[in-house]
């Protein structure tokens, strides 16, 4: 009787932490390779690189994603920049912020670039698999005028973990925007 129960409870034990590990966030941390053959709406930018790389770090509390963009003739870029970058360039440089962090607590994250200032926040899916990355930046034109622009990126893993796919949609000055990235490990 005795190893019945002993049974029982380990075996109880494991479908435990097999439910809690299925529940769990997936991690996309690692350096992730644009496949521009695979991808749908790139910006000019994006288009005309030589790579375009994404290093994610990851932990339970935060999200942060930084884009190296390598060749490919320069700044500017005709396409929305990525939840959480600043707008494109125009000629006056890449537009990039540099990382953009996102919490993964549910809270939302305050920060400024240069003259624009931003909002982010960060929301999984119910089953843990999607996450969407959101941002809000407000900036002031030439004119004293404010400008805002909304964007959204949902990254989503592949069964294998190989593939990281952006569903990324932006509205603003240029209206709505939309494109797939598609990322191999």
């Amino acid at each position: 009787m005795r190893k019945i129960v002993c049974a029982i409870s380990l075996a109880s034990a494991l479908i435990f932490a097999l439910a809690v590990h299925a529940a769990a966030p997936v991690s996309f941390a690692g350096t992730w390779t644009l496949d521009k053959s695979k991808s749908q709406g790139l910006s000019q930018r994006m288009q005309g690189a030589d790579s375009v790389s994404w290093v994610i770090t990851q932990t339970d509390k935060e999200i942060t994603i930084e884009e190296k963009v390598q060749g490919g003739g320069g700044p500017g870029g005709g396409g929305p920049p990525a939840a959480g970058g600043a707008p494109g360039g125009g000629g006056r440089g890449p537009g990039m912020g540099g990382p953009r962090t996102y919490s993964l607590g549910g809270t939302e994250t305050n920060g400024e670039m240069g003259p624009a200032k931003f909002v982010r926040k960060a929301s999984w899916s119910g089953d843990g698999k999607t996450l969407e990355l959101t941002q809000k930046t407000t900036f002031q034109r030439q004119d004293g005028s404010e400008s805002t622009s909304n964007s959204s990126d949902k990254l989503t893993l592949s069964g294998d973990g190989k593939t990281l796919t952006v569903t990324r949609h932006s509205e603003g000055g240029r209206g709505p925007q939309d494109s797939t990235l598609v990322f191999n490990k």
